[in-house]
């Protein structure tokens, strides 16, 4: 922020070369995830069909949820890469949040199914086939996938893009998973055979707490959740610091409405300022903070005095 003050502009900032090459990247991620969830998919259902483990079934079955979000969260990319001013005149960026939800609460639908199935396992207190060649099949095969899934989480996490953090997100779930479910499937072959929908479980409860939570922090992002106090006390900072003019600071608002914040700021200006040089101060500072990576759209609104009622209707 102090750099900001006294440059003007956001200090290491992206030329449009550097952002255009960072989008390139991202996509790039997302093709390489997409096309390994499809390769992934198809071995780990040779997997299940060789073992016939609940557990390993229950992380293929996450495999093909994978495909589905893949393409939820391929299509919110796509769309917000297309903006069109008519219909969307503040952008398309709601999409990403948007195509998140959907993917996770997909995501936690998988659990509750895989609860019933266990429950009924252990009813039947069903045992697992015993085959040599067939485990050493599905250990290898659910091995390999860990080690493809952990090294696209480590690529997924090097970008700030929610879309590709999402990606690793799940990435990181399939790591998780694939190894309890391993786990499982080889205990129970070789000891007890309620080890297998025990995995089975451990899967679903954490499949559903995960992307539960998932779902509440992109919903609060959604519906205009205020910015922390530390963020706002930064941006007034910014805000007095902008020009010597600038008499009182009546509002500093943040919040969001998607991934980024939206800010609205009332300041006060001198009543006999002429009109062009109260214009250039408001603007400037609208595009200065605009410039923080944070905020997404800013809006100033310069007064005379700030004894006066708001100006913007009051929610409930």
């Amino acid at each position: 922020m102090e750099a900001m003050s006294e440059i003007g502009f956001a200090p290491g900032s992206l030329t449009e070369d550097e952002m255009k090459q960072l989008a390139k990247s991202e996509r790039m991620a997302i093709h390489i995830s997409n096309t390994a969830n499809v390769v992934l998919f198809a071995a780990k259902i040779f997997a299940s069909v060789m073992s016939r483990s609940l557990s390993v079934i229950a992380s293929t079955l996450d495999s093909l949820l994978d495909l589905l979000s893949g393409f939820i969260l391929w299509f919110t990319s796509h769309a917000m890469r297309n903006p069109n001013q008519y219909s969307y005149p503040i952008g398309k960026k709601r999409m990403q949040p948007v195509g998140i939800i959907v993917f996770a609460s997909v995501m936690a639908t998988l659990g509750l199914q895989i609860l019933l199935e266990s429950g009924r396992q252990y009813v039947n207190k069903s045992e697992p086939e015993k085959d040599p060649v067939k485990e050493r099949w599905m250990i290898g095969i659910m091995c390999s996938v860990t080690i493809v899934k952990f090294a696209l989480m480590v690529y997924c996490r090097r970008f700030k893009n929610k879309i590709v953090k999402a990606y690793a997100q799940d990435h990181f779930f399939d790591v998780v998973t694939n190894s309890v479910g391993l786990a499982a499937a080889v205990l129970a072959i070789r000891y007890y055979w309620w080890i297998d929908p025990t995995g089975a479980v451990i899967i679903a409860l954490y499949t559903m707490n995960t992307w539960t939570k998932t779902v509440f922090e992109n919903v609060y992002a959604l519906i205009g959740r205020t910015a922390p106090p530390e963020y706002l006390a930064k941006l007034t900072y910014l805000i007095w610091n902008h020009h010597e003019d600038i008499k009182h600071i009546d509002t500093v608002r943040a919040y969001t409405i998607g991934t980024h914040y939206f800010v609205e700021v009332d300041v006060v200006l001198p009543h006999d300022m002429i009109l062009n040089k109260a214009h250039n101060i408001g603007e400037t500072l609208q595009e200065k903070l605009e410039q923080l990576p944070e905020v997404e759209r800013a809006f100033v609104h310069i007064d005379f005095e700030y004894t006066h009622r708001p100006e913007h209707k009051t929610m409930a």
